[in-house]
């Protein structure tokens, strides 16, 4: 029995770690060819692979399969591909069709998962930055020493102002975690996680989520909100957590962003187009919510948008989830269902 990888660069460039990542868990095991191909490599897979008699289990990403690969791996028992970009020349499920005759079992990659660790973490640290404008002080500072200047205006000290390493901004939600109402919509991976960490750092906490089950809710440490204009009218924090899908775009409406309360921070990190964008940049731009975001309507942001450099918004270039973490996630979900292969040493 041989377990083999075959990878293309054009997959390294979505996944960087992630083929690594497999072949190290598969060679704990035992013995796998690995081949890494050229960048201009279009070779469909019976083209490179010499032995493929031998090959009983396999992972292609971006690499061909034609008809003929089918027939070309006559040992072979178990596959997982990951189709790459433009043409192919057979139709997915042409191909697994073939499989499926000769009695090869394709194992097909969840579609969710793998970065929820990633994202949820990022969405914390987007929410503790937006509270207490650390991005916009880590900027301001490099050139300009009054972030440093803690005295009241005048030297009288007045109450809720500016005093001694008192530097948040009252006009928006700020200070801790801890005490704040955080309402989320979505008890999925990303966001049943940022829920458990918020109400561990002592939030109250609600999420709405339909077609949640109720264990979703009691492992983060959440109430749950059947109603989502109820879950935006009290917020001082408001995270949409939810994928983009045709249900979801503009789920959050024109009402709920309008009925959020004024200074409410609200955290984007997984998808800005679930919200009724062009709403949310309308009371943020007018300075009555704040914005930590790590996604966008449009991306990238023109270098004149007037998010950019706003007091009241945090801004980073959609990258919450493509960690070595997340790849390394994503590679052990690939393989979870493969059998096992004893070790012959």
């Amino acid at each position: 029995m041989k377990s083999m990888i075959v990878v293309h660069p054009d997959f390294d460039g979505a996944w960087p770690w992630a083929a690594d990542a497999l072949h190290q868990i598969w060679q704990e095991e035992g013995p796998v060819q690995f081949i890494r191909l050229a960048f201009n490599d279009r070779r469909p897979i019976s083209e490179i692979v010499a032995d493929a008699a031998a090959i009983t289990r396999m992972i292609v990403l971006h690499v061909p399969i034609t008809p003929d690969c089918v027939a070309h791996f006559t040992a072979l028992r178990e596959i997982a591909y990951v189709n790459g970009y433009g043409s192919k020349p057979v139709a997915d499920e042409d191909i697994q069709a073939l499989f499926q005759e000769r009695g090869v079992t394709r194992h097909q990659h969840r579609t969710e998962g793998f970065w929820g660790q990633s994202v949820s973490e990022y969405a914390l640290a987007l929410t503790l930055c937006g509270l207490r404008r650390i991005p916009q002080l880590h900027y301001q500072i490099l050139t300009d020493r009054r972030p440093w200047n803690y005295h009241p205006p005048e030297g009288i000290g007045r109450p809720g102002e500016r005093g001694s390493q008192y530097g948040d901004d009252t006009r928006f939600t700020n200070g801790t975690v801890a005490g704040k109402r955080v309402r989320i919509v979505g008890a999925g991976n990303i966001g049943s996680r940022y829920a458990s960490y918020v109400n561990m750092l002592g939030a109250d906490v609600a999420v709405w989520d339909p077609f949640a089950s109720e264990p979703s809710f009691h492992r983060a440490g959440a109430r749950r909100e059947w109603h989502l204009e109820r879950l935006a009218q009290d917020a001082e924090i408001f995270a949409p957590m939810l994928p983009l899908t045709d249900d979801t775009r503009g789920l959050i409406m024109a009402d709920h962003i309008r009925a959020l309360p004024s200074g409410c921070l609200v955290i984007l990190a997984t998808r800005a187009n679930i919200c009724h964008m062009p709403t949310l940049r309308e009371r943020v731009l007018a300075n009555e919510l704040a914005l930590a975001a790590d996604v966008f309507d449009i991306e990238p942001l023109p270098l004149d948008d007037p998010l950019l450099g706003r007091e009241n918004v945090v801004h980073t270039p959609h990258n919450a989830g493509r960690t070595r973490h997340a790849n390394q996630q994503w590679a052990q979900m690939l393989l979870a269902p493969f059998a096992p292969q004893r070790r012959v040493d």
